[in-house]
């Protein structure tokens, strides 16, 4: 079997089969480990957290629970000014496997590289696939070189090149919406210059319209070490897992910039923010202005378009090869770990118990075009709500906000 990407969702699916006792290969266009030394904290929700229990190796999930940050998961509703609009409680759940975490992607993508080092092929990129006659599949990489495999599981995000060729017709579309964020360094002297909220918990900011921003710590208290768990002294070293952060986005439609951001450095984004925010509660713009701008980054938000289902076969899709969404719901990373532990699971009974990969296949996508594309539409809604435009919709969404936070029974029912 043959992954082609080596992100979260096509590494969580490697474990898992590897876990099962199946014979896997990834091929993955960085030349090392090292290549992706970048990205944000990710939400893990209880999809994600018992996807990765379920297909790692037990000292693997303690790794990654060793890695997480540490503080509560309510999410709160602030205007632009900090004040409260309603307060989410996210009661901890007694399972690790069943909670909330937070965990920088850097770490999440090396713990789940650990072990593989034997089924991750560095610097393959891959190309295109030819269907042989015998059946099998056989992959065509960039250098020059050929696999074959009798299933083929694209894992190569949201511009995948297996996408194009086995469903051409499933597109991903820019939303219009430009996202910058950035990481305000978390410390205990920067903790003292911000509201405590801003540090407690994910929170939502609702200014009149227009624009929104997002932010959320990760904070690791006392800085842990990634060792004794089966990696290799290189990987060990690459770990991002000794600064604690808070990150923040910010986003608009690209008419609300004051100018075309696209070709800006780090220190003009933040420049460009600063400027929008400049009526906004004081910590938040402390929150940019404090920021490194190594760390900011423009991020242009697409999304794919939900597809009518299509015949299964032995070349399937997982994460953002085919339900690519904005990530205004923090569920992308989410929905990919989950497709990994129900194809994992549906094809390791199939395999193992001499079944019909392909119905084993069929399954898993019925099932994930369901949950997947689900969460696609409620990750655009969420976008346009984020950005909407209409004072009037803004003002009865925060008096709908202050209302269910006076009346807890009323809030539980509405957020259930």
């Amino acid at each position: 079997m043959a992954i082609i990407g080596g992100g979260i969702g096509g590494l969580c699916l490697a474990q898992g089969l590897r876990k099962a006792g199946l014979d896997v290969t990834v091929h993955e266009r960085d030349r090392t480990p090292a290549d992706r030394l970048q990205g944000y904290r990710v939400h893990i929700d209880p999809h994600g957290a018992r996807a990765l229990h379920d297909c790692l190796p037990s000292h693997l999930w303690d790794a990654f629970l060793a890695t997480t940050g540490r503080g509560e998961q309510d999410f709160g509703f602030l205007t632009e000014r900090l004040d409260l609009l309603t307060l989410l409680e996210t009661p901890r759940a007694g399972d690790p496997a069943d909670d909330h975490h937070s965990v920088s992607r850097i770490t999440l993508r090396q713990v789940l590289l650990s072990g593989l080092e034997d089924v991750v092929r560095f610097g393959k990129t891959y190309e295109r696939y030819e269907r042989l006659p015998d059946g099998r599949i056989r992959l065509l990489f960039a250098d020059g070189t050929s696999e074959d495999a009798d299933i083929v599981v694209a894992a190569d995000g949201g511009a995948s090149r297996v996408r194009e060729q086995h469903l051409p017709h499933a597109r991903r579309v820019d939303t219009g919406i430009t996202t910058v964020a950035g990481k305000f360094p978390l410390t205990d002297a920067t903790r003292k210059l911000l509201t405590p909220r801003l540090a407690d918990g994910p929170n939502t900011i609702i200014p009149p319209r227009g624009m929104g921003m997002f932010t959320a710590p990760h904070d690791l208290g006392e800085a842990v070490t990634y060792g004794g768990i089966g990696a290799t002294e290189h990987e060990g070293a690459l770990m991002d897992n000794t600064s604690s952060y808070i990150l923040w986005a910010f986003g608009a439609t690209a008419a609300r910039f004051p100018t075309d951001i696209s070709g800006m450095s780090g220190r003009q984004l933040k420049g460009a923010v600063a400027g929008m925010i400049s009526s906004w509660h004081p910590d938040l713009r402390r929150l940019v202005d404090t920021t490194d701008a190594g760390t900011v980054t423009l991020l242009p938000i697409r999304t794919s378009i939900p597809i009518d289902p299509w015949p299964a076969s032995t070349i399937t899709l997982i994460g953002d090869a085919i339900h690519s969404m904005t990530p205004m719901r923090g569920i992308g990373a989410n929905t990919a770990l989950r497709d990994a532990r129900l194809l994992c699971g549906e094809l390791a009974r199939a395999l193992r118990g001499g079944g019909d990969p392909v119905a084993a296949i069929a399954r898993y996508e019925s099932r994930m075009r369901e949950y997947g594309f689900a969460a696609v539409r409620d990750s655009l809604r969420a976008s346009e709500q984020f950005i909407g435009d209409s004072r009037v919709a803004r003002m009865g969404f925060k008096t709908f906000l202050r209302l269910v936070q006076r009346f807890p029974s009323l809030k539980a029912k509405v957020f259930s």
